[in-house]
């Protein structure tokens, strides 16, 4: 299981609690016309639980781990980008190359990488101060139970209210339907999406779209926690070359995200679908 780094304890007894769209709507950063949030992975995943404990929510958000391949498909698939636009919707930079395109621009509001492994730790570690209530949805039986093994054991207090492994199907309206009630009626307040990307981003935003409450994709997360993929080195993601120990695990099923999907982003970089600058400022204001 991934350790959770050296950085110290958030400080969140008796909260401010407020929604992300307070807390972020003046850290957006566009890439390649995506509105990315400017906020360090500790504090980020401070604001997330923070945000989830919000009394008489009225309205749910939806955060995904974005890299360069989510940049390639939102590129090239309006649906994808639909959903990574979506007013309820915030992106923090899972990779690299986002930052660095963050760094060569300068000025204000830099990303700073955001690992969807150690950000689920991180909002999970400093959600016991609060009692916040987690449901994890995807991965097999085996890879939950193991997940929720590690996760009593490394960090004592979490709450986890519910776990499913949904079928590789897509489901029907009423399996939805019947899903979204037994989130509701186990009392999540964030909900961990691990379906795979884009898979888990549609349904990141349906949940909150159809539930108060915040849900997070975080694509590889369940595995590396339940210690059923071994993390990359410190050292190797931190000169940005985690996907190539990605694809060296897993050649024949990553080779097109790192190829095709590798160039797209870099012309998405140079050449955005479409600038919504001023938008993304206002319409999370409002």
């Amino acid at each position: 299981m991934s350790a959770l780094d050296e950085s110290p304890k958030m400080n969140i007894d008796e909260p401010e609690p407020q929604s992300l769209r307070k807390s972020w709507a003046d850290l957006v950063q566009p890439i390649a016309g995506l509105p990315f949030v400017a906020r360090a992975p500790r504090e980020a995943a401070m604001d997330v639980a923070i945000a989830a404990i919000e009394p008489n929510r009225t309205h749910g958000d939806h955060v995904h781990l974005a890299n360069a391949y989510s940049v390639s498909l939102a590129s090239t698939e309006p649906d994808v980008a639909a959903v990574f636009e979506d007013r309820r919707g915030w992106l923090l930079p899972d990779g690299k190359p986002i930052t660095w395109v963050s760094s060569l621009r300068g000025g204000t509001n830099r990303l700073h990488q955001v690992r969807g492994p150690q950000f689920m730790l991180d909002v999970i570690d400093v959600g016991r101060q609060v009692e916040l209530r987690h449901f994890l949805l995807g991965g097999s039986p085996e890879v939950l139970e193991r997940l929720r093994e590690n996760l009593a054991k490394d960090f004592p207090g979490v709450i986890v209210v519910g776990a499913e492994s949904p079928p590789f199907r897509s489901p029907t309206k009423q399996e939805l339907i019947e899903r979204d009630a037994r989130i509701r009626a186990s009392g999540a307040q964030v909900v961990w999406v691990g379906l795979g990307t884009p898979k888990q981003d549609f349904e990141a935003e349906r949940i909150a779209r159809s539930l108060p409450i915040v849900s997070v994709a975080v694509g590889a997360a369940f595995d590396y926690a339940a210690g059923t993929l071994v993390p990359a080195p410190h050292w190797v993601s931190a000169i940005g070359f985690e996907w190539l120990w990605r694809f060296a695990a897993e050649p024949r099923r990553l080779w097109r995200r790192y190829t095709v999907g590798n160039a797209l982003f870099l012309l998405a970089v140079v050449r955005p679908r479409r600038q919504r600058h001023r938008e993304f400022a206002l319409h999370r204001h409002h």
